[in-house]
């Protein structure tokens, strides 16, 4: 988990940085689907090999990638920008734009870390090899 936050750091920077300088000329949805996508290349293969501990990448864990963190990415996510968006707008009316934009982001890109976590954990990445138990330092059968 503690890599995966550290990773997830690194990709929120990228993903958070190019939606706030894209934003204004792309719109809400282009702009996250091409920071969404660059922070999902990066999370690829850095998740892939440092955080699950895959011996290597393989075109079926791509595609698995792209279908879950595409949905989660593409789909859910500008959802939740533009729920939070409105959420925003009721509490802090006054408040500038911008800076409820970039909340609005922010709170959409820790919704879908959740999201993200557990479809690269189970889905992925799964466990496919069993551990001595700890205690015993034996095999579990």
């Amino acid at each position: 988990m503690v890599r995966f936050a550290g990773v997830g750091v690194c990709n929120t920077a990228i993903d958070w940085a190019l939606f706030l300088l894209l934003h204004d000329r792309l719109g809400i949805t282009v702009a996250n689907f091409c920071s969404s996508s660059a922070g999902m290349v990066f999370s690829f293969v850095v998740n892939g090999l440092f955080t699950f501990r895959a011996e290597r990448l393989t075109l079926r864990q791509a595609a698995l990638f792209v279908v879950t963190t595409g949905t989660v990415m593409w789909v859910a996510q500008p959802l939740l920008i533009h729920g939070w968006l409105f959420v925003l707008e009721q509490v802090a009316d006054g408040s500038d734009a911008d800076l409820r934009l970039a909340a609005a982001k922010l709170a959409s890109i820790a919704c879908s870390l959740v999201l993200n976590f557990a479809a690269y954990r189970f889905v992925v990445w799964p466990i496919t090899h069993v551990h001595a138990d700890p205690l015993t330092h034996a095999d579990p059968e």
